[in-house]
């Protein structure tokens, strides 16, 4: 089947005037005015009252946003069926070692805006939790477990060896977290990640530690490198259509979770590094941006990266100090 994405596209023409006026509560009042003024909400009143509770706050107004961008759009049917298949296509390229769905929501920012709503802090805070970014389409579970100390590349490919190190401590209290894993994962200096490139041992630039009673951690990486995130499937051929750039800034990922805290899903980003403020997936943060210093007397490592990470218990979280972000392999 072919892509829904190859051109020529089919889609309508625009024409002059064709969005309407948008009201104060984001509808079409000329675009609304010529279609069935019951249907949108017949298709809410659908729901029944036995429904999930979150989903029956959530879907009326899904269902309309849904419906007047249609409406507002004047989509049509070859538009509709192009965007199911293009939907299709992301399922079909997914798998467990890459998720073309997430990649697509990323582009459009949704993950990095879901993540923002969901990292809040109370406003007198001086401080704050390690911030949160996106997991991203590449993240596996069950990476190797290593010893503190251990490096985490199975190959030399190049690369700036960096020894990264620093401590996991609780954000309310400031005392060290015992046993908290530490599971990082990036790429290979030719920009790809171990299940892209079949030159890559697996599970290669990927690990976990665990930190000892004093909180600490320290493992050998590579001082990360800037890529294009993949081309071969639908969300790429998107962004080519829209005309964007494909890169992400050079990035660490990291997943801290312990037991009775809420897991943070992160990543770091190099400051030196010329697409930070240009991030196609828009996950950069301000507090996310790091310095790697040269690092002298270490025959294993040319950089020192020092960062500590801050988790909120997940009783603090009860009581309004929020941080941390659901990990999920979807």
């Amino acid at each position: 089947m072919a892509s829904a994405l190859e051109e020529p596209l089919n889609l309508a023409p625009v024409t002059e005037g064709q969005q309407g006026t948008i009201g104060a509560n984001g509808t079409s009042s000329s675009a609304k005015s010529q279609y069935d003024p019951n249907f949108t909400d017949n298709v809410i009143k659908a729901t029944g009252p036995k429904a999930n509770k979150r989903l029956a706050q959530l879907m009326p107004s899904l269902v309309r946003h849904l419906h007047d961008f249609c409406r507002e759009n004047e989509v049509t049917v070859e538009e509709w069926s192009q965007s199911v298949e293009f939907l299709n296509e992301c399922g079909r390229m997914s798998d467990d070692k890459r998720n073309e769905g997430q990649l697509f929501w990323d582009i459009l920012g949704v993950e990095s805006l879901v993540d923002e709503i969901t990292y809040k802090v109370a406003a007198d805070s001086g401080e704050k939790p390690t911030t949160t970014a996106i997991l991203g389409p590449f993240w596996r579970p069950n990476a190797p477990i290593y010893p503190m100390g251990s490096s985490t590349i199975l190959k030399d490919q190049g690369g700036d060896v960096t020894h990264m190190r620093g401590s996991v401590t609780d954000f309310t209290t400031g005392k060290p977290i015992t046993n908290a894993e530490i599971d990082i994962w990036h790429t290979a200096p030719n920009g790809l990640y171990e299940q892209q490139d079949p030159e890559q041992p697996d599970m290669n630039l990927r690990g976990r530690f665990y930190t000892p009673d004093s909180g600490d951690y320290d493992f050998y990486c590579l001082r990360p490198t800037p890529y294009p995130i993949p081309f071969d499937g639908p969300a790429g051929k998107f962004l080519k259509l829209l005309d964007r750039h494909p890169m992400r800034p050079a990035h660490i990922h990291f997943i801290i979770s312990a037991e009775g805290y809420k897991p943070v899903v992160t990543q770091i980003f190099d400051r030196r590094d010329e697409w930070l403020g240009n991030d196609s997936v828009f996950a950069v943060k301000d507090s996310l941006v790091v310095d790697f210093a040269p690092k002298q007397g270490d025959e294993k490592a040319g950089f020192d990266l020092k960062y500590d990470f801050k988790l909120v218990a997940v009783e603090d979280a009860k009581n309004g100090v929020h941080g941390g972000t659901e990990v999920t392999s979807a």
